[in-house]
């Protein structure tokens, strides 16, 4: 944790990943602090990247997408443009919603999510036809235990 943060910044940190829809009056408020300061704290706090944005967070399910599935992406090549290549492609796929580069055997984990297994079994087909691709391995979601879309701000963090 960056160590120019101090326990008000922290405080509307949690408060916005609680609530991204907090009014700045509120949030303000529950921070202890009057609402021009604390808008300029979030101005601030956007602007140096701690804050990537807001989003309502949508249940796929209910919107038709019953499929969700992690594919692991094993490439024949890891030299930097291949891996920005692939990049480029994943980025470019809808039904990829998060793409993690990772160390060991296997060089990509995507998380994906599609409407039924007809669609995702046609992306995995396109998948495994891009470049470098050498294998991928799916497994699909039965079930999800926790889903918790935020940074644990309450730990300490020794930096």
């Amino acid at each position: 944790m960056s160590k120019n943060l101090d326990e008000i910044d922290l405080k509307i940190l949690a408060e916005i990943q609680a609530d991204g829809r907090i009014t700045n009056v509120e949030l303000a408020k529950r921070v202890g602090i009057s609402p021009p300061p604390c808008l300029r704290r979030v101005r601030t706090l956007e602007e140096e990247g701690y804050i990537l944005g807001y989003r309502g967070l949508l249940d796929p399910r209910r919107l038709g997408f019953d499929v969700t599935v992690f594919a692991s992406v094993h490439l024949s090549s890891q030299a930097d443009a291949d891996l920005r290549a692939f990049e480029e492609f994943v980025r470019a796929e809808p039904l990829v919603r998060e793409c993690w580069m990772l160390s060991g055997e296997v060089d990509f984990i995507l998380k994906c999510v599609a409407p039924d297994m007809a669609t995702f079994q046609e992306f995995v087909t396109h998948l495994t036809a891009a470049p470098h691709v050498r294998n991928v391995r799916t497994s699909l979601v039965l079930h999800n235990s926790k889903y918790e879309a935020a940074v644990p701000l309450d730990m300490k963090v020794v930096g």
